[in-house]
């Protein structure tokens, strides 16, 4: 496997203050164009039922912006597998979505929605695109990601991300623990894990030292940061930190 860890950058949250006041600025796909300079890997984006942020229209602005792979997060439903079809993304990440939910609170439920998963599976392998499955990092769900034919598994960080600010490394540790043993049960069975959500510059560090890992996808804390120093610098400062860990 190689050394070096990818790093998607998910540029929802351009959007997202786009849309709270309407028009086109900020636009979406300059920030596609500034993560591609800035030294990203693949360019992350959630079109969701309700639209709030990605919009239909920048999808191929998006994919003019920029020559970087993109990873179309959606949901399992009918709407969003015919156009991933359509669109024919390099990867198609395939999360759970309530409508109610401020952002993504946990990982799919593959074992539980196995036989609804199963047909997007196929669709979007036949279509092309490198079907990726947003887990716990638990056992079960590797396996069945396994039976599914999933080539990739994002592995869900949220919970240590939570632990981690209630009180750093040695809260988060055990969560830690079974990532990487997520992590390495994935590789085990041919899968490629990768991992995101809730991922700061103080947190990276321990994931991005998972050897296992092959990606991290980050996005709300990029833009986040963006504000303060500009999103070309908190994109580098982010690929240091993981290389760093890496090395």
């Amino acid at each position: 496997m190689s050394a070096r860890l990818r790093l998607g950058v998910n540029i929802d949250h351009v959007a997202t203050i786009r849309n709270a006041r309407g028009g086109p600025h900020p636009d979406p796909a300059r920030a596609a164009a500034i993560a591609a300079a800035a030294g990203a890997d693949g360019i992350t984006i959630h079109l969701r039922e309700d639209r709030r942020h990605i919009r239909d229209g920048d999808l191929d602005a998006i994919r003019a912006a920029s020559a970087l792979p993109i990873n179309l997060e959606m949901a399992a439903t009918e709407e969003m597998t015919a156009i991933a079809e359509a669109y024919r993304p390099h990867a198609a990440c395939i999360v759970p979505e309530r409508r109610e939910e401020r952002t993504t609170e946990g990982g799919l439920n593959v074992a539980g929605l196995h036989n609804q998963i199963a047909p997007i599976v196929r669709r979007l392998n036949e279509a092309g695109a490198r079907v990726s499955l947003f887990i716990e990092p638990d056992p079960v769900q590797i396996a069945v990601s396994e039976v599914l034919g999933a080539p990739v598994v994002e592995l869900h960080t949220g919970r240590y991300a939570e632990l981690w600010a209630e009180g750093g490394l040695e809260a988060a540790q055990p969560e830690l623990v079974r990532l990487a043993a997520a992590a390495a049960d994935a590789r085990r069975r041919g899968i490629e894990p990768h991992a995101g959500h809730g991922l700061t510059f103080e947190n990276v560090g321990p994931v991005a030292a998972i050897a296992e890992l092959a990606e991290l996808n980050i996005g709300h804390f990029l833009m986040g940061e963006a504000i303060f120093i500009g999103l070309d610098a908190s994109i580098r400062e982010m690929r240091r930190r993981m290389d760093e860990a890496r090395a």
